[in-house]
């Protein structure tokens, strides 16, 4: 009998057998994927797929450019036919030739185009049309060969403009891109070659310029989309710009106002041109810069017109007021405001020209009385104008200089709100002083009065840039009026330079007005140092004028340096004016160097050497400037060393000890506030200043002072290094004592070395040698105490 377990046994089992068949399943799969690695492993590597090669030239290019050189050789092939075979047919051969190739041709694209071929239907009809151009020719060659060249070219472009539309609006061919902008490249020249024909003149040549040009307008704005809009916009660019141009330059060179009149209607026909392209929806994005067309265009008409019944004087402001009148044209609302926006650009550009127009009398102003560098006082001229143009020559035509100026600066002030309130006041202020310099020499008013007016524009300057003194920091507004008030004190001083109580005047009034203004803490940074540098002017000009030698004047110079070095610490160093205020000081004690030193006076240099050291060492009192007195330090040795030159002192030590002793000084004082410092940081700068001189003067002494004093020093030195463990002292010392001693038994020396034989000097070295090899050891445990020993120093 079959046994049968109980239920939950057979369960077990069950479970037990998948665990099984689980466990073969996962060795089975492992042992698989490991032959499958290894099979890649062996095998070659698959070649990579090889991409088909890429055709160099697609099948539609292929086609248009066979279709292309088809059409040129059969065109090569009708020139030929034309220039060779022509003449070996009748009229009536001629005729039939002519009608039959032509008909055929352009017969040809209609059952082309029914196939689905464009660009053969394309191509032949190209090749129609270039036969008709020959067909014309033919017939001007045949029948009409005693007309005018330039006539029959613009009748014949003209039929064939008209043919070419007609064949491009037929119903059949209307699908052919070719022949309707053919026909627009056509009808650019029957208008000019007609005219050129008539001899209708340059006013009649730019005349159908710009009518085509407005044609093409037309099409561009009203045509369909594509090649016959594109044709339309460069045929009106090319024959639109030159012909404006040519307007301009015919308004330009108009000799009367019938001219100017004729040449104004050309540019405003240009100008309504570009205006209405302008409006126009599709030409929104260049809108812009049709405006400022128009608005330039509209200034030269009006511009041109008005100048030709005016003097010459009046050529630029007349052109400026015309491009000011344009923005009275922004304020009318129905005008597109990409349009406004454009004028008012125009505007801005006329205004522009006008301003560079000004900028040579206004250069002339500033830098023309630098002249008078090398003619200082060589007597004041009766006029303004001949001071400032003393060695260039006067702008032509500047009278009306200050007028444009003006005119500018009013519209920048009525402007402000859309210029910029701060732009357009700063730029108003520039314009308002370039009118103010320039002005004197325009009116040619005395030369006391130019100087005076001059005076008075760098004092309202000044004004300007101190009011108001509520804020702290400068605005673009006062950095503007004080850079305009310095370049002012330019031409001033200049000017100043042709007489001596000018000079005297002119460098007090700006020192008082720049000390004035210093004393805002805005415009301090600038004034306080110009205030300084007039102030030292003014010593130069009163010493010259008083007859003084440049030394002398030297030393009065020097009150610039304490006025600064008062004025820096007054100020204190958070000042922004302490900085240029001492460099300013320090540029007028280096003159007064120059001054004294010239002439070669030796006590006047020292002088003003020691003076300046005094002035240093009081500037090294302020606590952030403890530095300086190293330069004063520096400025009295070098004037102790001038005042011993002038008395022809030639000892070093003279020169020396006035150093050394300081630099002692100042080391003992460093070495009581910190013991840490090193004797050679304290004592070695001020001990080798005297002793290496002293020593290279001893070597060359015949007599035995020197020798003697110098060795007392050194064995006193060295003694002083010992006594408190010092190496500068004791090494310096010892160093110079046994050079001094080596100085002076150098004579006994050389008499005992003449006296012993020769063989003497190599047996006392090899004696020497073996003495050093048998105790070397022992020389190197001394060698050993002398360096702890010597560390043990300070």
């Amino acid at each position: 009998m079959t046994h049968i377990p109980p239920p939950a046994e057979e369960l077990r089992l069950l479970d037990l057998e998948l665990r099984r068949l689980d466990a073969r399943r996962a060795q089975l799969l492992h042992r698989r994927a490991w032959l499958v690695r290894a099979l890649h492993a062996a095998a070659p590597p698959a070649p990579a797929p090889v991409a088909p090669p890429r055709p160099e030239a697609s099948a539609p290019r292929v086609q248009n450019v066979l279709l292309l050189l088809g059409g040129v050789l059969l065109t090569v092939a009708a020139i030929a036919f034309t220039l060779v075979s022509w003449g070996e047919l009748g009229i009536a051969g001629r005729a039939l030739v002519l009608g039959a190739v032509t008909v055929a041709v352009l017969a040809a694209p209609v059952p082309l185009l029914k196939r689905g071929l464009r660009s053969t239907a394309e191509s032949v009809a190209g090749l129609g049309l270039a036969l008709t151009v020959l067909d014309a020719y033919a017939l001007h060659e045949a029948a009409l060969t005693g007309t005018d060249a330039t006539g029959y070219t613009a009748v014949a472009s003209a039929a064939l403009a008209a043919l070419w539309a007609a064949y491009g609006l037929l119903p059949r061919a209307s699908a052919l891109r070719l022949p309707r902008p053919a026909a627009l490249m056509a009808a650019q020249l029957p208008l000019v070659l007609g005219a050129v024909a008539f001899d209708a003149g340059p006013y009649g040549v730019t005349l159908a310029m710009l009518v085509t040009a407005a044609c093409d307008g037309a099409v561009a704005l009203r045509g369909p989309a594509g090649p016959v809009r594109r044709t339309a916009v460069v045929g009106a660019c090319g024959l639109g710009v030159p012909g404006a141009w040519a307007a301009g330059w015919l308004s330009w060179t108009a000799t009367g106002p019938s001219a100017a009149a004729r040449a104004a209607a050309l540019l405003l026909l240009a100008a309504g041109v570009a205006l209405t392209a302008a409006r126009h929806p599709s030409a929104e994005r260049q809108a812009g810069g049709l405006a400022v067309a128009v608005g330039l265009l509209t200034v030269a008409a009006i511009g041109g017109t008005v100048r030709s019944a005016l003097p010459a004087l009046w050529t630029v402001p007349a052109y400026l007021a015309c491009g000011i009148a344009l923005l009275a044209v922004t304020r009318w609302a129905r005008l597109p405001r990409a349009v406004r926006r454009g004028l008012v650009h125009a505007s801005a550009a006329v205004q522009g020209l006008a301003l560079l127009w000004t900028l040579p009398l206004v250069a002339v102003a500033l830098t023309g009385p630098a002249a008078w560098i090398e003619r200082v006082w060589a007597g004041a001229p009766a006029g303004t104008r001949a001071a400032v143009t003393a060695d260039v020559p006067w702008p032509p035509y500047s009278g009306t200089v200050p007028v444009v100026l003006v005119a500018v600066a009013g519209v920048l002030v009525l402007a402000r709100e859309a210029v910029g309130r701060a732009r357009a006041l700063t730029g108003a202020l520039v314009l308002g002083w370039a009118t103010a310099l320039v002005l004197p020499p325009v009116l040619d008013v005395p030369y006391a009065v130019g100087l005076a007016a001059l005076g008075c524009l760098t004092a309202g300057a000044l004004a300007a840039s101190a009011w108001p003194r509520t804020p702290e920091r400068p605005s673009p507004l006062h950095l503007t009026a004080t850079v305009l008030a310095l370049l002012t004190t330019l031409p001033l001083v200049l000017l100043s330079l042709a007489g001596q109580g000018a000079t005297l005047t002119v460098t007090a009034v700006l020192t008082a007005l720049f000390a004035a203004a210093s004393w805002t803490p805005r415009s301090a940074p600038v004034t306080a140092p110009a205030a300084l540098v007039y102030a030292t002017a003014l010593v130069c000009a009163s010493g010259a004028a008083a007859g003084w030698r440049p030394q002398d004047t030297a030393v009065l110079v020097l009150v610039a340096p304490v006025a600064a070095a008062l004025l820096a610490a007054r100020l204190g160093d958070t000042a922004r004016a302490t900085v240029p205020v001492e460099v300013t000081g320090a540029a007028a004690a280096l003159l007064a160097f120059g001054l004294a030193a010239v002439p070669g006076d030796l006590p006047m240099l020292a002088l003003v050497l020691a003076l300046c050291g005094v002035i240093a060492s009081g500037t090294a009192l302020r606590p952030g400037r403890r530095p300086v007195a190293f330069a004063g330090t520096a400025l009295f040795v070098l004037a102790a060393w001038v005042r011993l030159a002038a008395w022809d002192v030639g000892t070093p030590e003279a020169y020396t000890l006035p150093v050394s002793v300081p630099a002692l000084v100042v080391g003992a004082l460093g070495r009581r506030r910190d013991a840490r410092v090193s004797s050679w940081t304290a004592y070695g700068p001020g001990l080798a200043a005297t002793l290496v001189p002293s020593l290279l003067a001893a070597w060359g002494d015949t007599h035995w002072v020197r020798p003697l004093l110098l060795g007392l020093a050194a064995l006193a030195l060295t003694l002083l290094g010992a006594r408190h463990h010092l190496q500068a002292p004791l090494l310096l010392g010892g160093a110079v004592l046994a050079l001094d001693a080596l100085h002076e038994l150098a004579p006994y020396i050389a008499q005992v070395t003449d006296a012993l034989p020769r063989w003497v000097p190599p047996a006392l070295a090899g004696l020497l040698l073996l003495a050093v090899g048998a105790t070397y050891e022992q020389r190197l445990r001394d060698a050993r105490r002398v360096r702890d020993f010597l560390g043990t120093m300070r």
